[in-house]
């Protein structure tokens, strides 16, 4: 038995009977990630003295009666949040040498439970990419076919996860960032409702849409995930202070009496004939276990690419004004004066998609152009908020593809910026509206690669979500199907 291959609550098991260490099962992690890492990449920042010791103290806690289920547990995390005295990147070259003087929010939360951190996945810099090949550091790999990208920006989690070099992990999501890379690598990926997990700690893109949020190898670790990260922060000013429900009671078996809304727009066209074929076999399973699927309607999905663009970029270009070389990040000490210092640390210290949406965003801020832009992009985020509010009244939740198209080859759109950023058609609308998605694996393209299915509700329903995918999970027996690594 390979203990770096197993779940969340099959190893929980396995610890709170003893029957296993911590520091077995994380250095059963370790040996994985020592095995495949070369190949795959999924990391920047490996932590290895670190996690042996947490998992010692891990093993102390199980000894003395710990049931937390997230106890001794290898995780990873996304690069983008910053762990105390652990060099925290977000994938940038001008953050190379951050080493943050706090944990996030998210980060004491696992700490106060015993579970072990292995390392910092690789990502997107700046959460800015939907392959994530704009990484200052690894290019991770899809495990499934390692010439294939494995999704954006939380590609090295999703990564990670897949290929068994952690039990569970860490993601953002601002435009699909952890729905997709899971849908990419086969995993599961939910971006909860914004507002429901502290952002405290989380280096910003754009602050109105970002979210954390767990990326698992089935649906109840992402409920046990999901559980451990969520509640009110006072620290963060968008935390919403709202009981938190026991998402693991919602895995029950059946879904008889729930209604699936399938947005007919999110079936039009460029959908790739396999993702079709592979949602549409998701509809017919959950519609045999007692599910109605309806049609709905979200007529201004064809905006949401369009006004993201806009929206994220001008936050970025706000939020990314305080890397200047001043007081922590990278600095060009070549500069002869002030000015040129700020301006030859940023040039030098981001990378091109990075300082494209900071020009967008700047230019859409500008005076002049703002109503043009921004307030006009509001606008059309404001009717897509009422489409999904319409289209939620009428069902439980909507069932739709997570990407057009199974994981594309390296290289292939990284010179066409456009075809990128419409691989997010998507999931783009669900962080418009701030509401809960998840993606679940729902069969494998011809080419062997992963396909997900795409489930999203109304705010703080992420409860419906959970027996929506759990019911799913059961009846496409996909879990526990690895990648070669060949």
């Amino acid at each position: 038995m390979e203990l770096a291959s197993l779940t969340i609550h099959e190893l929980h098991a396995l610890l709170v009977r003893r029957e296993i260490t911590a520091r077995q099962l994380t250095e059963s992690v370790l040996a994985r990630i020592a095995a495949v890492e070369g190949r795959v990449q999924a990391y920047i920042t490996l932590d290895r003295e670190g996690a042996l010791a947490q998992a010692e103290a891990a093993d102390q806690r199980l000894a003395a009666g710990e049931t937390n289920p997230l106890c001794g547990i290898p995780l990873a995390i996304k690069d983008v949040l910053c762990t105390k005295g652990l060099r925290t990147t977000c994938g940038s070259k001008i953050l190379e040498n951050f080493l943050p003087p706090y944990d996030a929010a998210v980060i004491e939360k696992f700490k106060a439970a015993g579970a072990v951190l292995v390392g910092k996945a690789s990502m997107d810099e700046f959460a800015m990419g939907s392959s994530n090949e704009n990484c200052a550091y690894t290019v991770p790999r899809n495990p499934w076919r390692l010439d294939a990208i494995c999704g954006g920006s939380s590609g090295g989690s999703a990564a990670a996860v897949a290929a068994d070099e952690c039990i569970a992990a860490l993601g953002s999501d601002t435009g699909g960032s952890i729905r997709q890379p899971a849908s990419h690598c086969g995993v599961v990926g939910i971006k909860p409702t914004y507002g429901r997990v502290s952002r405290y700690g989380l280096l910003a893109y754009a602050s109105s849409l970002d979210q954390v949020g767990p990326l698992t190898k089935d649906v109840r670790d992402a409920a046990i995930m999901l559980q451990a990260i969520s509640g009110h922060d006072q620290r963060d000013s968008t935390s919403i202070n709202a009981p938190v429900p026991d998402y693991t009671a919602a895995l029950v078996e059946g879904v008889a009496g729930m209604k699936i809304g399938i947005p007919k727009e999110y079936f039009g066209a460029g959908l790739d004939p396999e993702v079709e074929a592979a949602v549409r076999n998701a509809i017919r399973q959950l519609e045999a276990a007692g599910a109605e699927a309806v049609e709905v309607s979200l007529p201004h999905t064809e905006y949401g690419v369009a006004a993201y663009y806009i929206i994220a970029p001008a936050e970025a270009s706000s939020n990314l004004a305080r890397y200047d070389g001043v007081r922590f990040g990278y600095r060009d000490l070549a500069a002869d004066t002030l000015h040129d210092m700020f301006c030859q640390s940023r040039s030098q210290g981001f990378g091109p998609e990075v300082k494209r949406r900071i020009i967008i965003g700047t230019y859409a801020l500008s005076s002049g152009y703002y109503d043009a832009y921004y307030k006009k992009a509001s606008q059309v985020r404001t009717l897509i908020v009422e489409d999904f509010t319409k289209a939620l009244a009428q069902c439980d939740a909507l069932l739709s593809p997570v990407a057009p198209t199974p994981a594309w080859r390296l290289g292939e759109k990284a010179s066409d910026p456009l075809a990128m950023y419409l691989s997010d058609a998507l999931t783009i609308p669900t962080n418009l509206a701030g509401l809960p998605g998840i993606s679940v694996p729902c069969g494998l393209s011809t080419a062997g690669l992963p396909i997900g299915v795409q489930l999203q509700a109304a705010p703080f329903a992420e409860e419906k979500l959970l027996r929506l995918a759990f019911n799913l999970e059961q009846r496409l027996d996909l879990v526990g199907k690895k990648p070669a690594l060949a």
